[in-house]
């Protein structure tokens, strides 16, 4: 009789093509059954009534990233990663930050070193490229993308770290050169400058004018520009954390007319609006991100993107820092003025919770398409799959467990980040992940931390099918 480490059986198994009712059998860490009557098992886990999913990939978030002003991260690898398998994500892809002269080498040493034996859940870096050197975009590009460094970011917002658009080409045709896979931030800054000089010489100064100076129009303008940029180089482009219609509308343009784009959302373009952000005593800091929650119709075009697949990935953007600290949201300056309040809100821990309520309890999407938005479309994009975001032979016994009757409010109390508040403070949820397990070993059981020891390890991943796709059409 065939012996395993472990058997999870009686669950309802949802991969992102469908679902069935069997038993997992799991062998020094990887998947190496499904069906029923597998055989015995030295540890048994009783799914009966549950939902079990692929764990949870969220490909956008900041960890222990540096900034030029002071502000400091709340969350390390350690307490970042520990707040993602609590919330049902397994794998995380955070970014690792050039800043200005600074090799790409000198940038991964750095976050590997902060990373190595501190992660809870497994790990894979996006570059962020600020200075597109000559040295950079034909020399260390190249050789990172061959070393499984296969996705980087540029902004075309935030100034010292904004391209302009020849180096945006530029970084782009080193994309398509080496297959690696770019993202972008899409806000104008030049807009946002000439609309932060009117608002200050209004005395305009709350947090609340931090969203008023990013209107929608300077992200769908962006969007429009990089999504032309990626046509005139020919390369795939994703285009993450859209908030608003008039953005996902140039996403599902351009897919219709054949180009490779991806298009990303979060959790906060559709449970936060730009009111949370006019609160009183500063409290709306706590809703400072970029871009900013927008309004009632943008959270119903975020849905329209997400029901028909105009947004192929839901990530967090989790970017935490603490509200009540000098380091923070309330900092010297970030007290004086919205435009040096900290950007960035902490989620990696309810972003599948909130969108399991909002998307599948309330019947605005299956199941297989939330596995989809919350695991296999990351790990097909950026080249994990199947190793990663699918329950199938062969693949990491990454899984997770779903109570679709648990139903609570989110509380800060309750959350492991490393921040001081969840900007979803109260938010009821219906359904909550109450198992986490990272290549068979169970790191999370009924909300809280398993016990066991840090394990996560670092991911090489593949060159994105999206570039090889698109490269066999040249």
């Amino acid at each position: 009789m065939t012996h395993y480490d472990l058997i999870i059986h009686g669950g309802l198994v949802v991969n992102a093509d469908g679902q069935q009712r069997c038993d997992i059998g799991i062998r020094d860490g990887v998947i190496a059954a499904l069906g029923t009557d597998l055989g015995t098992a030295s540890e048994q886990i009783d799914a009966t009534g549950k939902i079990v999913v692929p764990g949870g990939i969220d490909s956008h978030v900041h960890i222990a990233q540096p900034s030029g002003d002071g502000s400091v991260m709340a969350d390390d690898f350690a307490s970042g990663t520990l707040s993602a398998v609590c919330g049902g994500t397994t794998t995380v892809l955070p970014f690792c930050l050039q800043q200005k002269g600074q090799s790409l080498r000198e940038v991964l040493k750095d976050y590997h070193a902060q990373a190595e034996g501190n992660c809870h859940a497994d790990v894979s870096f996006h570059l962020i490229i600020t200075d597109p050197t000559p040295n950079v975009l034909g020399q260390e590009l190249p050789a990172l993308v061959e070393e499984g460094y296969t996705s980087f970011k540029v902004f075309l917002t935030y100034e010292g770290m904004r391209l302009y658009d020849d180096e945006v080409l530029a970084t782009m045709d080193c994309a398509r050169e080496t297959g690696a896979l770019m993202m972008v931030h899409c806000e104008n800054e030049d807009a946002i400058r000439y609309l932060i000089g009117k608002h200050e010489a209004q005395a305009k100064f709350e947090p609340k004018y931090h969203a008023t100076t990013r209107p929608q129009v300077v992200e769908r303008e962006a969007t429009h520009r990089a999504i032309s940029l990626a046509e005139v180089v020919d390369v795939p482009v994703v285009i993450v954390h859209v908030s608003n219609g008039p953005a996902m509308r140039e996403i599902r343009a351009a897919k219709e007319r054949g180009r490779a784009v991806v298009g990303e959302t979060c959790p906060q373009y559709l449970v936060l609006t730009a009111d949370d952000l006019d609160l009183a005593d500063w409290e709306g800091a706590k809703f400072v991100c970029s871009p900013p929650p927008r309004d009632t119709q943008s959270q119903a075009d975020c849905w329209e993107g997400i029901e028909t697949g105009v947004f192929d990935i839901f990530s967090s953007d989790h970017c935490p820092f603490r509200y009540d600290d000098p380091n923070g949201k309330l900092s010297a300056a970030g007290q004086q003025s919205f435009r040096y309040i900290p950007n960035g809100i902490p989620g990696v821990e309810t972003r599948l919770p909130i969108l399991f309520s909002e998307g599948v309890a309330k019947g605005r999407i299956d199941l297989e398409r939330f596995v989809a938005l919350s695991s296999t479309n990351h790990a097909k994009l950026y080249g994990l799959y199947p190793q990663k975001g699918v329950i199938a032979v062969g693949s990491d016994a990454d899984i997770v467990i779903w109570d679709a009757g648990k139903s609570a409010p989110i509380e800060q109390a309750r959350l492991h980040h490393g921040a001081d508040y969840t900007p979803y403070e109260g938010l009821h949820i219906n359904g909550w992940p109450v198992l986490s397990m990272l290549r068979g070993v169970v790191v999370m059981a009924d909300g809280e931390p398993a016990g066991a020891a840090p394990a996560g390890q670092h991911l090489a991943r593949a060159r994105s099918p999206l570039v090889a796709v698109a490269q066999a059409q040249l």
